[in-house]
């Protein structure tokens, strides 16, 4: 049996080709009750339509944004990597990738951001940021333009955002704590806990989740008050060196986001390699080499190749009205240390 195709849905409906078109576009000028009778057809003949053919046919091209911090995180400069070459793949699916890198802390350019995606009318946008009222205003703004918005390594879960692209970082946290104290052993005393900001969705579900395992699996570790290390190694060695100072019992530290070139500095210059655990997070060039110098132990993970394909992919179908594949979009944790280094 052939596919049903416009024809046979204009015949069903009992309307003209032209209004098939705009129903299946969802162009204006259609009447509600007209746009029901199509719609009611499309679903009598189980139509599928074909995406790529119709965007092909009218040359659809997609515009998309990835907005980062302005930070010197090598992380980032990871991430902005994986993006490049994920555009590069996508230039056969007419999809343009620019990424814009904004200044964490200067509002006045985080709007001027914005605005400049709505003068240039992008098709998506993909944003890492901490979660303000700001931010959540900002998205706000692009949506009311029908802008597709995903949520990038940090979720933005009460703006209006389509989707979140990331690894659970809850689970993240309980991860680390489960290294932390399998590698601490029998050791007794306190963990030193260092991050970017705790205005970041991210560090916080992170914090939450460690503390949670390291309370219900680790009786004998104590989780020290918070310290932000600002996406700073130079802020983070010291915050970390100051928490070593007034805490002679600390046996690991955890770096739940930026800064790990602070701590590999401040364990490396005060001899620690092998007596303190230290557990970080995202393989870069230099947690590569921290591990395998062994100053630090283990690194928490997320492909940042598949972060910047799945939030190209998951913008694309918000554009497109389609569904995703949850497996396909799910970032999974990886445990990396010196002995499986890929």
């Amino acid at each position: 049996m052939s596919k049903p195709t416009v024809h046979d849905i204009a015949r069903e409906a009992g309307v003209s080709l032209a209004t098939v078109d705009r129903v299946l576009n969802e162009r204006a000028g259609v009447r509600e009750v007209t746009v029901k009778r199509v719609r009611e057809a499309v679903s009598r003949l189980g139509y599928v339509r074909d995406i790529s053919a119709a965007n092909l046919a009218r040359q659809r091209r997609y515009r998309f944004a990835f907005l980062l911090p302005d930070t010197p995180s090598q992380f980032l400069k990871v991430l902005q990597d994986a993006i490049d070459e994920a555009a590069l793949g996508l230039k056969l699916d007419r999809c343009e990738i620019q990424v814009l890198r904004v200044p964490v802390s200067d509002p006045v350019a985080l709007v001027n951001v914005f605005r400049r995606l709505e003068r240039i009318a992008v098709d998506g946008v993909a944003v890492m940021g901490n979660e303000t009222p700001m931010m959540r205003d900002l998205i706000a703004r692009l949506k009311a333009r029908r802008m597709a918005v995903v949520a990038l390594i940090t979720d933005q879960p009460n703006s209006e955002r389509d989707h979140f692209i990331g690894i659970d970082n809850m689970a993240a946290g309980r991860t680390a704590a489960v290294l932390m104290g399998r590698f601490a052993g029998p050791r007794r005393g306190s963990v030193a806990v260092v991050v970017n900001s705790m205005q970041a969705r991210d560090m916080v579900e992170r914090r939450i989740g460690f503390d949670q395992v390291l309370s219900e699996q680790f009786p004998g570790l104590t989780a020290l008050p918070t310290v932000e290390g600002r996406d700073d190694h130079e802020v983070t060695a010291r915050v970390i060196a100051q928490c070593l100072d007034s805490h002679a019992d600390v046996v690991g530290i955890y770096c739940a986001g930026a800064g790990l070139r602070g701590v590999s500095q401040v364990v490396a210059e005060r001899g620690l390699a092998g007596r303190q655990v230290v557990v970080g997070h995202d393989l870069t060039p230099h947690s590569r080499a921290a591990l395998e110098a062994g100053t630090i132990d283990a690194i928490i993970n997320q492909n940042a190749g598949h972060l910047a394909r799945s939030a190209a992919r998951v913008l694309k179908a918000q554009c497109d009205g389609v569904g995703v594949i949850a497996s396909q979009e799910k970032i999974r944790i990886e445990i990396v240390i010196k002995e499986n280094l890929p």
